[in-house]
């Protein structure tokens, strides 16, 4: 069978799971899973193998690219200390105490006595990526909180760049190659810096090309010479080609949307991208389905139980310590976060490759290969489909249908400002008639005084919306208060230490968010008062007051 029919029997097949699946509401990346290893097994496709080629040259970088374009950079910001704890010095975590967990436990199942602490810590490497392709494609499909979302795709994006350097890095030490702490260290310092500064550069390059012309199929290409252009230059001088794409999907997702792309090619490009992703996501799970020997697996079932326990418990221990390291600041997460992120961490594909790169005469591979895919094909079935489930019980998900006519009439009433700023800038241009400009803006306000009527009626129908609606708006302004006391303190209109007390008092009342209720909501925007607050502290005018006390009197500053 030749390459090229391989891959449209891959298409129709993903196709018709796509169709079933719209029907009987399972979710797509599982179900691809499932049907690629029934097909595996019968031997009636030959599909290509998922080598490391095949997936970083073509599959991950248009993922990581279309994952890190979508990313809410606002909602990224403002969550960067979580996200950055999970991906880095997380995974450091993650990969130790799999090990630490993993080798002893099969040591005492009965499995080679030769596979010591050192082959431990390459299968916690091997495993501790949080795949975005499965995360990802997995929180698609479910109407999620948009911070929660963020913080998931945003920890699988970093995470996944990370691990591949630390993976590399074990293999070194394990192999005797580079035995130096502070060798080591360096490596990674300059493998993810590179790879983040050869990503700009190519975002940067794309978008100040893009500023340049109107030309919806040209900007799309600069996008996919961005994507695919950052990894291959990261990689060919020995940086994270991950990091890089990773880079540039959020620099030309930003800057360049906001500043270089016109509202046709804003469409042009979100389109092309959702296509990449879906081509990519329905191939790569159908090929893990096809990786997977169930008679190997299930030769070694005790083994790779063990690991994939060994695993998630270490995920929880990463994601339970995160969590409360950031209960007193501003990213504080609502306690039930915590199940969700350590149920959420699938591996997939890559955690694949990664082992089957491993040198052939690599102690123990035939073992790290097995629990690898064993590991894989459990988060992907077990985790994956009652991902849905879990996030029903704990009541995360927005089931309510005036949550999904709200969005509907949110998205419209941004259609409608995009129409109305295209037609002055065709009366500018003189690009129609005024009378038809004229018809067709009326055709415009008509269309937007509706969806204020349905917005309208949702709110009166509907308490939850104006619930939902005024804890999402209060967390927007404190943001843009923080915002401004930052900038303020940098312009020099405001002395440090008021600033440094106001922002404080921001990043509390944010904290205090998480858990307000309805009623409280509104009144985390009321002004300074005297006296104590809640906790029994003094009021951030108190603090003003002692810490102008303590002030030299010869301090400069208003």
């Amino acid at each position: 069978m030749t390459p090229e029919t391989s891959f449209v029997i891959l298409f129709s097949i993903a196709t018709t799971v796509a169709i079933l699946v719209r029907r009987f509401r399972a979710p797509y990346t599982v179900a691809l899973v499932v049907v690629g290893l029934v097909i595996g097994s019968l031997h009636v496709v030959e599909a290509p193998h998922l080598t490391k080629e095949l997936l970083f040259v073509i599959i991950l970088p248009g993922l990581l690219f279309e994952a890190a374009f979508n990313l809410d950079m606002k909602v990224f910001w403002s969550n960067r200390r979580a996200i950055s704890g999970l991906a880095v010095p997380g995974v450091v975590v993650a990969i130790a105490l799999t090990a630490a967990i993993v080798t002893p436990v099969l040591s005492w199942l009965g499995g080679d006595p030769s596979f010591d602490w050192r082959y431990g810590l390459v299968f916690g490497a091997l495993i501790a990526a949080t795949d975005p392709i499965a995360v990802v494609a997995l929180f698609k499909q479910l109407n999620v909180g948009h911070r929660l979302s963020t913080l998931v795709e945003a920890e699988s994006l970093l995470n996944d760049g990370t691990s591949v350097v630390f993976f590399t890095l074990i293999l070194a030490f394990v192999s005797g190659s580079s035995t130096s702490a502070m060798s080591l260290l360096t490596q990674f310092a300059v493998t993810v810096g590179g790879g983040a500064i050869v990503g700009w550069v190519f975002g940067l390059v794309a978008t100040q090309v893009s500023k340049r012309i109107d030309d919806p199929l040209i900007e799309i290409t600069l996008t996919v010479i961005a994507a695919y252009g950052s990894f291959a230059i990261a990689e060919q001088f020995h940086f994270s080609g991950v990091i890089a794409t990773v880079v540039a999907g959020m620099f030309c997702g930003t800057y360049g949307w906001h500043s270089a792309m016109s509202a046709s090619t804003k469409l042009a490009v979100e389109s092309f991208w959702d296509y990449v992703a879906f081509a990519l996501n329905s191939v790569v799970f159908l090929l893990i389905g096809f990786e997977v020997d169930p008679g190997t697996l299930l030769a070694s079932s005790n083994l790779i139980l063990a690991a994939y326990f060994g695993a998630l418990v270490a995920r929880l221990s990463v994601v339970t310590a995160t969590v409360a390291l950031l209960r007193p600041t501003s990213e504080r997460m609502p306690a039930k976060w915590m199940a969700v992120l350590t149920w959420g961490g699938l591996r997939g594909a890559l955690s694949m490759v990664l082992a089957l790169a491993l040198p052939y005469d690599f102690p123990h591979r035939d073992q790290l290969i097995t629990m690898t895919f064993g590991v894989v094909l459990l988060s992907l079935v077990v985790q994956g489909t009652t991902m849905s489930w879990l996030l029903r019980r704990l009541g995360i998900v927005q089931e309510h249908e005036e949550s999904a006519v709200l969005d509907h009439v949110r998205s419209d009433l941004r259609l409608v400002d995009v129409e109305l700023s295209e037609l002055d800038a065709m009366r500018r241009e003189h690009a129609a008639h005024p009378d038809v400009l004229a018809s067709l803006g009326a055709a415009i306000e008509r269309r937007r005084e509706l969806a204020h009527r349905r917005l309208a009626d949702l709110h009166l129908a509907s308490e939850h919306l104006r619930r939902d609606e005024v804890v999402r708006a209060v967390r927007r302004l404190l943001v843009a208060e923080r915002s401004t006391i930052a900038d303020a303190a940098s312009d020099g209109a405001v002395r440090a230490s008021v600033a440094q007390v106001l922002r404080a008092d921001v990043d509390g009342r944010i904290a205090r968010l998480e858990t307000a209720d309805f009623a409280q909501a509104e009144d985390l925007l009321l002004p300074m008062h005297d006296g104590l607050d809640a906790d029994g502290t003094g009021s951030p005018i108190d603090q003003l007051r002692e810490s102008a006390r303590a002030s030299s009197p010869t301090e400069e500053g208003t």
